[in-house]
């Protein structure tokens, strides 16, 4: 990898605060950020477009061709270092050879605090929709080619932010600049179309918000996705910052 061109390529699930960790790199002046890239090859390729709202504005909007995607991905950036914030279920029918290119990190979330937050905006989600199954295939994935990656839990980012970002720009090998713990109030012109439906809270922060565990009953619908999730949460944890 260029050192004047670094690549990092976040693979989060949905409600994973991989927003606010894509706003807390927009902040450095080395950086460009790119919000989920491959969000409209995803809705070509999934049956969940209905689910989605906005799709058809994201379909209007993106490139559709996952493999053009990937290719523009694969250019020069602007800046020396570009952000790619991924959702890992989005890499539908895509080979990825391209990853070797960049840093490659994962970002998981408690699966009881991440369904209950999705399932506020789709109430039904699918393992397919959430992401755990395809981190899992990526973190065995990149131990088999022996790529180097790094995990990173939500949890752990809002109970200690300077710390694990401070970790993860080590790992990036870039320097850790305190100017990613704030940010103003509002959207930020990389948004995708679908931010006014997702990003409310993002908006409304001004840095990473502490962590609380929430005091609410667990939806008795989600539990046997959650027995699903847990397992493979766990198995991400023990390569967690």
């Amino acid at each position: 990898m260029n050192s004047r061109d670094k690549k990092v390529f976040l693979w989060s699930g949905p409600r994973n605060i991989s927003t606010a960790l894509m706003y807390s790199f927009a902040q450095r002046q080395d950086t460009v950020v790119v919000d989920e890239p491959l969000y409209a090859h995803y809705l070509t390729r999934s049956p969940a477009k209905p689910l989605h709202p906005g799709a058809d504005d994201i379909l209007s909007s993106m490139e559709v061709n996952g493999e053009k995607v990937i290719e523009g991905m694969q250019k020069e950036g602007k800046k020396q270092v570009t952000f790619f914030k991924n959702m890992s279920h989005h890499l539908i029918g895509l080979d990825w050879d391209f990853m070797k290119s960049g840093a490659n990190v994962i970002l998981t979330r408690d699966p009881k605090d991440m369904l209950m937050s999705f399932s506020e905006v789709i109430e039904e989600p699918q393992m397919s929709d959430i992401g755990y199954a395809i981190q899992l295939e990526l973190l065995d994935y990149f131990t088999s080619i022996k790529l180097p990656f790094v995990v990173l839990d939500a949890k752990k980012v809002l109970k200690h932010p300077e710390d694990q970002l401070y970790k993860l720009c080590n790992f990036l090998d870039i320097p850790f600049d305190h100017a990613m713990l704030s940010w103003q109030k509002g959207p930020i012109p990389e948004d995708g179309v679908w931010a006014k439906y997702w990003y409310k809270n993002v908006h409304l922060s001004t840095g990473f918000q502490p962590y609380r565990q929430k005091d609410i009953t667990f939806p008795e619908r989600l539990i046997p996705l959650l027995k699903e999730c847990q397992p493979i949460y766990e198995k991400l944890l023990k390569d967690a910052l």
